[in-house]
């Protein structure tokens, strides 16, 4: 029998030498198991040995219509917690509530007021108007190309079971004050008086015979004014600006 002997410090470089390639087998046992237990979710949504842990089902917390699925499959998504927002996995939209947004620039943003009534018009919608009410105006603006912006909102009424995509682009016309059935004149038919500034016109009481009378306006559409009094249906009205035909004058 031959009897080998080693050093102590070749005893310990070797002993060394196992312990290291056991701790890297052992970790690539760990790190094949994980690989295993991944590719089981992404397939299956379980891994064995997990149970109810490594279930990837997931819950909407409202009812709706998926409008956008950011990740795809075997993408790593992170829980939301105390340091980190989450991995969203999916947009949900209630499309029967839809919102519109929109921005007014600083000179009219001082004569709207929120529950203000809307019209919406969307492009991709011909001949079809939506009502809407004002709910949101921002308290701060926004530059924008050398203007200040506001942002509004408006949540829409039912839109009579018209589908409208999230998204599209739209207008908005704020209706500032609504008059209907009322009695109107043509807003070029008013003459202000040069010192008071109230408004008048003259009715005609004859042939070529005019009477001045002054009346209280209501609201305008830049074409036409509601006339609250001064005035009736049966008064005819003098044209006093109106346009020659072109090459008309007086002859002398």
């Amino acid at each position: 029998m031959i009897n080998q002997v080693v050093s102590a410090n070749e005893f310990d470089q070797a002993l060394l030498s196992y312990n290291q390639a056991q701790q890297r087998y052992n970790q690539e046992n760990v790190l094949l198991t994980a690989a295993k237990q991944t590719f089981d979710i992404v397939k299956t949504g379980t891994a064995k040995g997990l149970g109810a842990a490594a279930n990837t089902e997931i819950r909407a917390t409202v009812s709706g219509m998926i409008l956008d699925i950011p990740v795809k499959v075997g993408n790593q998504v992170i829980e939301s917690n105390n340091f980190n927002d989450g991995t969203t996995i999916a947009t949900i939209a209630d499309v029967e509530k839809m919102i519109f947004e929109g921005k007014v620039d600083e000179s009219e943003v001082g004569k709207i007021t929120e529950n203000l009534p809307l019209e919406i018009t969307v492009g991709a919608i011909e001949n079809k108007k939506f009502n809407a009410v004002l709910d949101f105006i921002a308290p701060k603006g926004v530059s924008e190309n050398g203007a200040i912006q506001f942002e509004i909102k408006g949540t829409l009424n039912n839109q009579n079971a018209t589908f409208i995509r999230a998204g599209l682009s739209a207008n908005a016309s704020i209706i500032l004050a609504r008059a209907e059935n009322v009695l109107s004149i043509k807003e070029a038919l008013v003459q202000y008086d040069p010192k008071t500034k109230k408004p008048y016109v003259e009715i005609a009481i004859g042939t070529q015979e005019f009477q001045r009378k002054e009346i209280s306006l209501g609201v305008s559409d830049g074409l036409f004014v509601e006339v609250l009094e001064g005035v009736t249906q049966q008064d005819n009205i003098k044209v006093w600006n109106q346009l020659k035909p072109a090459g008309a004058g007086k002859a002398w």
